[in-house]
């Protein structure tokens, strides 16, 4: 029988492999986002790419702002979490991530951390003082311009009507950044209703914001054991609850269909789901990516999920989080990992956010915890 310290590993093991897959995921894809899969196939054969290759600035395994955003996510909802438990103080998640995506627009705006000093909270902590996430590679409109607008969701408000920022857009700058509303141990519906507000902060569509959360979803339902089939099937029926589902469903169970249909998985059969530049499409095609590769490897699947036409970081991103969570990191092609850039501080705000979240509720005793990488702001 599985005692509870091993059920605790395995849950460990998904939450850092859900942020690291992602992470590769995302590596893989960045060379080639704005590449016509034709395009793809005369620079690296037939094939497509095969592995990590290098960027327009000639360096391999490099991430974008898919991963940034998403270990900004972790630092909020950590630092949300530590406020709670360090003042007593709960209810903030929406503030704190907003604050958290303001930490990451810095890194957009500015060449190096800055020099630490003063009180402003806010805008200081660990994370933000990584120098290789400041870089911009080539971040979503609406993520810039809705982090602009100074918009925290209201945590209480009803979903299905659009939101105030940017209510139009639907891009997959919602689904890319929102893995880890899965990895705090909330129930899927918990999981899905924070992601779906979270999004509105740059994302009024609710297509936009409802794909964020069916993901989150997703990810929360692995983590607990369930298997990739199972979870994005649940997810779709959670997803089936709220108004103004329809469009998100329908991207959904056509991914579904493709990857029951059997056959060999091709990038033709990928972009008959589209492109991946909105967020429906960004999740369909990253779970018919991982559904499809079941029966290959990570490896596999992952390929799969970047050789198309279109937004190939996000789409390898997405399925790189979902295959990472059902696995765990143990299962990560090993070659790919150890060039993925800023795997190390992935690793750890991967373990930040499950002792936070898993030893507060464990046997632990008295878990340390350093509170001080992420002030109760």
């Amino acid at each position: 029988m599985e005692s509870q310290w091993d059920s605790m590993a395995v849950r460990h093991a998904r939450v850092r492999g859900c942020l690291l897959g992602g992470a590769i995921g995302d590596a893989l894809g960045n060379p080639v986002e704005f590449l016509s899969l034709g395009a793809i196939r005369r620079a690296y054969g037939e094939q497509g790419v095969t592995g990590l290759v290098p960027d327009e600035e000639g360096v391999a395994g490099r991430v974008t702002d898919d991963t940034q955003m998403t270990l900004f996510t972790a630092e909020g909802l950590i630092r949300a979490h530590a406020r709670a438990v360090g003042k007593g103080i709960g209810g903030g998640e929406t503030a704190a991530v907003r604050r958290a995506y303001m930490r990451w627009l810095d890194t957009q705006n500015h060449p190096a951390p800055p020099v630490r000093g003063g009180d402003d909270l806010i805008r200081t902590g660990w994370l933000r003082e990584q120098p290789w996430l400041y870089a911009r590679r080539a971040p979503g409109n609406a993520c810039l311009t809705g982090l602009a607008a100074g918009h925290v969701p209201d945590p209480l408000a009803p979903l299905g009507e659009p939101g105030p920022v940017n209510p139009g857009s639907k891009g997959c700058g919602t689904v890319m950044r929102s893995a880890p509303f899965g990895l705090t141990g909330r129930s899927a519906k918990g999981a899905f209703e924070l992601a779906a507000r979270c999004a509105q902060i740059t994302h009024g569509h609710p297509t936009g914001y409802y794909a964020a959360g069916a993901f989150a979803a997703m990810i929360a339902h692995l983590v607990e054991g369930d298997g990739l089939e199972g979870s994005v099937l649940r997810a779709m029926d959670l997803l089936r609850r709220y108004p103004g589902h329809e469009e998100t469903s329908a991207a959904l169970r056509s991914a579904v269909d493709l990857a029951l249909e059997g056959g060999r998985p091709t990038a033709e059969r990928v972009e008959t789901l589209g492109a991946g530049w909105v967020a429906e499409e960004a999740l369909a095609i990253a779970v018919y990516c991982a559904l499809a590769g079941r029966a290959g490897s990570p490896a596999q699947a992952l390929l799969l999920a970047v050789n198309h036409s279109g937004d190939s970081d996000s789409t390898g991103a997405v399925c790189g989080n979902l295959l990472g969570a059902a696995h765990g990191d143990v299962q990560l092609p090993p070659l790919w990992l150890v060039s993925t850039q800023g795997r190390a501080v992935i690793a750890e705000v991967a373990d930040d956010l499950w002792a936070q979240f898993a030893y507060a509720s464990s046997a632990y005793p008295d878990p340390v915890f350093p509170h001080e990488r992420y002030p109760h702001n």
